[in-house]
């Protein structure tokens, strides 16, 4: 399914409708192998980096995949088989992926509140890693991410896409820690009692201090804070909070690209003092601005039109008819390395890393529509002036760094206070009901 709007698609629908609007396919580029064919000295080069460097990537949707395409059996959904969608044991090693944080996604209109499916995607991602503990090695901490590396296994975290699965508890936050969680994003496409999201009206300028106590609690746990769908403001205030690095799960540049998904210029100059990381992600929506215009009033279309309709067959006629329309736009590898260059450029380069968002989406650049694409990119930054050094940081470094000194600070805060009691009616006052 796809998930760059709020609103989620059925898995059917989205792979018709992107594949038909991005106008590239799997027959345009053969996955794994370098642009033009033949030999390579850049694609050489980045194979060696992601040999001593392998990837972490920040955001990989296959637990949710796996729930959309297999009722939830990680038996049925077979990563030792090519899969239907972007990711499986042999694209990952053809890729040099060393290390994924598995999205555990929850929609955050689902009604009835969230907390059984939360739950259910926890349960889903570590049995499909326990699975295959020759490729796969759960992990929580640096440390165990460079162990699995050495063993030749892909390190695999779990990341939380949306505060909203906390209910407004500190205490459902630490519950979801302790079952292995190490990010949480704060907002995920619609806005939280205590946070503004980025493709949501905003409601409170930023965080509330609830919010604020949210990322404390974060700080003092050791999960990463990732602002990847949030508001500007909100942005800015988890910034100006947290001690630790927060990072970007899965954004890219808003002055290349403008959707709200995407990190401003003037958040992006302020990762140099946080030590936070920007993942720039491979979502066509994000990448080309001329996909995001001609894509963004037909999502909008589809929000519009589904209001009240349940009927499956009926949904998938209204996303049919409005695919139909949509132009057929080039997006290509090379702008997703202008994104990577741009975040370089203005936050640096020890603050830039990679998350591609792959099975949360289906409109890809060409070359970059499965997990096999990473030594593609680096090749081209390689040919840009790259040094293997600057593409090891990028590939995996950063993101480590980050993740190490996030365990650093929570360690000398909690011998500094205890888990916190607060709730959002003590801080903020009653929450009120949505209309």
């Amino acid at each position: 399914m796809t998930k760059t709007r709020g609103t989620a698609l059925p898995f059917a629908v989205c792979a018709f409708f992107f594949s038909s609007a991005a106008g590239v396919g799997a027959g345009d580029q053969t996955p794994g192998r370098p642009p033009g064919g033949g030999d390579d000295p850049f694609l050489s080069r980045a194979l060696a980096v992601l040999a001593k460097h392998p990837v972490l990537d920040g955001h990989n949707d296959l637990p949710w995949a796996i729930r959309e395409r297999a009722g939830g059996d990680v038996a049925a959904y077979d990563l030792r088989a090519r899969t239907k969608g972007a990711t499986d044991l042999a694209r990952l090693r053809e890729g040099r992926v060393g290390a994924q944080f598995f999205s555990v996604y929850v929609p955050a209109d689902l009604p009835g509140g969230f907390a059984r499916t939360q739950l259910e995607q926890i349960d889903t991602a570590r049995r499909m890693v326990a699975r295959y503990p020759e490729r796969l090695a759960f992990a929580t901490t640096a440390d165990q991410v460079e162990k699995a590396v050495r063993e030749g296994r892909v390190a695999s975290l779990l990341g939380m896409e949306g505060g909203h699965a906390i209910e407004n508890s500190l205490g459902a936050l630490r519950a979801y820690y302790d079952l292995g969680v190490r990010y949480m994003t704060l907002t995920h496409g619609k806005t939280l009692d205590w946070a503004d999201s980025a493709t949501d009206e905003a409601r409170h300028g930023g965080l509330t201090r609830f919010g604020e106590e949210v990322v404390r609690e974060m700080n003092r746990l050791g999960m990463l804070v990732d602002l990847s769908h949030v508001s500007e403001e909100t942005m800015d205030d988890a910034l100006r909070v947290s001690d630790a690095p927060v990072v970007f799960s899965h954004s890219s540049a808003r002055a290349v690209c403008g959707h709200a998904r995407n990190v401003p210029d003037a958040v992006l100059a302020k990762m140099k003092a946080n030590g936070g990381v920007v993942m720039v992600t491979f979502v066509s929506a994000f990448v080309s601005d001329e996909f995001r215009v001609a894509s963004e009033p037909l999502w909008k279309e589809i929000d519009r039109r589904w209001a009240g309709v349940t009927d499956a067959a009926e949904r998938e006629r209204i996303a049919a008819e409005v695919q139909s329309r949509m132009p057929r736009i080039r997006v290509t590898l090379g702008q997703v390395a202008d994104h990577v260059d741009h975040v370089r450029q203005v936050a640096g380069v020890d603050h830039v890393g990679l998350g591609g968002d792959y099975d949360g989406n289906d409109a890809w650049p060409e070359g970059m529509e499965d997990v096999t694409s990473y030594p593609r990119l680096l090749a081209e930054l390689a040919r840009r002036g790259w040094t293997d050094e600057d593409l090891g940081k990028l590939a995996s470094g950063n993101a480590l760094r980050a993740l190490r000194r996030a365990e650093a600070v929570a360690t000398r805060l909690r011998s500094e206070r205890p888990a916190s009691a607060a709730t959002i009616e003590s801080l903020d006052g009653p929450v009120a009901e949505e209309k």
